[in-house]
C-alpha cells in the first residue's frame, strides 16, 4: 500500500522539535510522499529546507495563501513568480479565497488568485486551492466562477479540504479538479458521509492539512501525515470498500497530477 498526503504544512513550528520522528511515523504508515503547500515568503525557507533534506518524499509547492494577502501582496506575488521561474515546484499552492477571518483584502485576494492561476496554466502545474467561506459568501462558488470565466488551458489540481455539497463536488469534477479529503470526513457532523457515497474514488485524493484538522480519534490535537491512514479507512467505511482500494485509487489520482519529475520519485518508478 502506498499513500500520499497531498497537503501538509510539515514545516510548521509545531513540528520544529521532532520533524524526523514525525516523518518516521509517516513512513511506518506507508506514506511515500508529503506535498507541502507554501503560505508566504516567511514559510519558504523552512519548506525548502525539508525539500532539500528529503527530495523524494517532501515535495514543495509555491504560492501565496489567501489568508496571507495584505498590503504587501504585490511584493509577495513577485516572490512567488520569481521562485516559480527559477525552481522546479510540483504545484502552485496554496492559493484561493478565504472569506472566514477577514474581508479587508478580498479584492486583493482575487488579484492574487487570478495571477497564480495564470502562472499555473502557463507552467502546466496543478494548483492546490483553499476555498473557505464566511460572511455570507461562498468561497467555493466564487473560485469556481472565476475558473470558468478564465477558461485557462492546462488548469487542473485539487480543491483542498473539500467539505461542500454533492452539487459542488460534481462542479469541481466537471472543472477537471480532484477533491482533497481530510480529517473532516471522520467528524460526526462533517457532512461528507452524505457526499462521498455518490462520488467515485477516481475523483478523490487524501490530505491531512497537518498540523490542522486532525481526524478522529485525534480531533482537537495536532495533526500529522501519519494520520492519513485514518482518513483512508474512514473513506473506505463510508463507501463500503477495502482500504487498499482507497489507497490504490487516491495514490493514482495524486500521481496523475504530478509533473513527471516528481511522479518518477514514487517507489517502483
Amino acid at each position: 500500500m502506498i499513500l500520499i498526503d497531498t497537503h501538509a504544512h510539515i514545516y510548521d513550528q509545531q513540528f520544529a522539535d521532532e520533524q524526523k520522528a514525525m516523518l518516521e511515523r509517516a513512513e511506518m504508515q506507508q506514506i511515500s510522499q508529503i506535498w507541502m503547500p507554501n503560505c508566504a515568503t516567511e514559510t519558504i525557507p523552512g519548506m525548502m529546507d525539508l525539500a532539500g533534506q528529503y527530495p523524494d518524499r517532501c515535495l514543495p509547492m509555491m504560492g501565496l495563501h489567501p489568508a496571507y494577502v495584505n498590503d504587501t501582496f504585490e511584493q509577495e506575488l513577485a516572490v512567488v513568480n520569481e521562485q516559480l521561474n527559477k525552481t522546479a515546484f510540483m504545484a502552485v499552492g496554496e492559493i484561493g479565497l478565504d472569506f472566514y477571518w477577514d474581508m479587508t483584502y478580498v479584492d486583493q485576494q482575487f488579484v492574487a488568485f487570478e495571477s497564480q492561476l495564470r502562472w499555473a496554466s502557463e507552467q502546466k502545474l496543478p494548483v492546490s486551492m483553499h476555498t473557505r467561506s464566511g460572511h455570507d459568501r461562498n468561497a467555493f462558488a466564487e473560485a469556481a466562477d472565476l475558473i470558468e470565466k478564465l477558461a485557462l488551458p492546462n488548469l487542473t489540481g485539487i480543491f483542498h479540504c473539500f467539505v461542500g455539497t454533492l452539487d459542488e463536488a460534481n462542479r469541481a469534477i466537471e472543472l477537471g479538479f480532484k477533491l482533497g479529503i481530510g480529517g473532516v470526513c471522520t467528524f460526526k457532523n462533517g457532512g461528507l458521509d452524505k457526499v462521498l457515497p455518490h462520488i467515485s474514488l477516481e475523483h478523490l485524493v487524501l490530505e491531512t492539512d497537518a498540523p490542522y484538522l486532525a481526524p478522529v480519534p485525534h480531533r482537537g490535537k495536532r495533526n500529522e501525515p501519519a494520520y492519513i491512514r485514518l482518513i483512508a479507512q474512514r473513506i473506505a467505511d463510508i463507501k463500503q470498500v477495502h482500504i487498499d482500494d482507497v489507497a490504490r485509487h487516491t495514490t493514482a489520482n495524486a500521481v496523475s497530477l504530478l509533473p513527471a519529475l516528481y511522479a518518477n520519485l514514487l517507489p517502483g518508478n
